[in-house]
C-alpha cells in the first residue's frame, strides 16, 4: 500500500513508519517536527521511504496517488499541547480536515489515532467505546480533548457525508522506546529522574491510576484495524491497572536508583482512573496486548539508559 502517515517521527508513529514498512508498504511521513524528531526515523534505509517537513494544519497538495492516510499528527503530552495550544486546536481542525480532503480525493482509507483523553476525567470506570466522557471544556487540558473529540465528530461527518471509509483508535497510555527524554509523561519523567538519581515527582498522593501499553502491542493493534472493516472507535491499550505511585516504586527498583518520591499538587483536571474496556477489540480485531509491564519497562529502560549517556558524553565533550 502507499500510505501518508502524519506525525511519523513522533514516538509511536516511528514505530508505526517501522511496522508498515517492513509489511511491505511504501510510507511517505508528514511531519512539522514541532514535536517530533528526524533521530526517530534516521535508523531506516529504505527506498520505499520518503519524509516530507510539513504542517498538516496547512493545506498539503497531494499529486501522487494514496491507498491509506494515518493520521497521527497532534502533540500528545500535556507538556506540549499547554505549550502549545492553538497549534493543537488547529491541527486536530485544519489538519485532519486537510487529511480527510486528500483521503477522499484519493478514495483512500483513512485512519484516525485519537485518545484515551476522550474519557475526560471519567465517571465511569472502566471506559468503554460506549462512554462519552466527562471533559472540561475550558480547562487547561481542553485543548487535546476538545481538539480530539472534535476529530472524532470530523471523521464520522466524512463517512456520513462524502463515504470516506475511516477508522479510529483511541490509544490509552502508550510507552517503549524513542519516548522523549523531556516528554513529560509519566514514565519518562519516572525513568529520567531515577536515571539521574532526582526525585521521582508523583503529583498529588500517586493513588491515580493509569493503563500502559508497550508500543509494539499498540502497532500491532493499529495495523489489525486498518485491516478491518469497522468504522466505530477501538480502545487500545492495556487493561491492567497501576497506580502512579506503584508505578514510580517499580522504576526505582529496575533502576537501582537511589532516588525518592516526592509529592506535588496535581495538576487541574488530572484524569484519577484510566482503564480501557478492550472486548471489542478482542471481538473485531483479535487483540490484546502480549507484553506484560516488567518486560516493557526493562526495553524502555535500555533504551533511555543509553540515550542518557550519550547526552551525557556529549555534554562532558563540549
Amino acid at each position: 500500500m502507499r500510505i501518508l502517515l502524519t506525525g511519523g517521527a513522533g514516538f509511536i508513529g516511528s514505530h508505526l513508519c517501522d511496522r508498515l514498512l517492513a509489511r511491505g508498504d511504501e510510507v511517505t511521513v508528514v511531519d512539522n517536527l514541532v514535536t517530533g524528531d528526524l533521530q526517530n526515523l534516521e535508523h531506516i534505509r529504505d527506498p520505499r521511504f520518503r519524509f516530507v517537513e510539513h504542517d498538516i494544519g496547512q493545506p498539503l497538495i497531494w499529486p501522487d496517488p494514496v491507498d491509506a492516510v494515518f493520521n497521527l499528527a497532534c502533540p500528545a503530552s500535556p507538556v506540549d499541547y499547554i505549550k502549545l495550544p492553538l497549534e493543537t486546536l488547529r491541527v486536530g481542525a485544519h489538519g485532519a480536515w486537510n487529511m480527510l480532503e486528500i483521503a477522499r480525493e484519493k478514495g483512500a482509507l483513512f485512519l484516525q489515532a485519537s485518545t484515551s483523553e476522550v474519557y475526560g476525567d471519567p465517571e465511569v470506570h472502566p471506559q468503554p467505546e460506549s462512554y462519552h466522557g466527562h471533559v472540561n471544556p475550558i480547562g487547561p487540558r481542553s485543548v487535546y480533548d476538545e481538539s480530539k473529540r472534535y476529530t472524532e465528530a470530523l471523521v464520522m461527518a466524512f463517512r456520513r457525508t462524502h463515504g470516506v471509509r475511516t477508522r479510529m483508535v483511541r490509544i490509552f497510555n502508550t510507552y517503549g522506546p524513542r519516548m522523549r527524554l523531556d516528554d513529560g509523561r509519566v514514565i519518562p519523567n519516572f525513568f529520567t529522574q531515577a536515571l539521574r538519581g532526582d526525585a521521582i515527582t508523583v503529583y498529588g498522593d500517586g493513588s491515580q491510576t493509569r493503563s500502559f501499553c508497550y508500543v509494539s502491542d499498540l502497532v500491532e493493534g493499529i495495523v489489525a484495524l486498518s485491516e478491518a472493516d469497522f468504522a466505530e472507535p477501538v480502545n487500545l491499550g492495556n487493561p491492567i491497572e497501576r497506580t502512579v505511585l506503584d508505578l514510580a516504586r517499580e522504576v526505582i527498583r529496575i533502576t537501582g536508583s537511589s532516588s525518592r518520591v516526592e509529592f506535588r499538587e496535581l495538576p487541574q483536571d488530572d484524569p484519577k482512573l484510566r482503564r480501557p474496556v478492550i472486548d471489542r477489540a478482542r471481538a473485531v480485531l483479535g487483540w490484546e496486548p502480549r507484553v506484560g509491564l516488567e518486560e516493557g519497562l526493562e526495553l524502555t529502560l535500555a533504551d533511555f539508559s543509553a540515550r542518557i549517556a550519550r547526552a551525557a558524553a556529549k555534554a562532558a565533550r563540549t
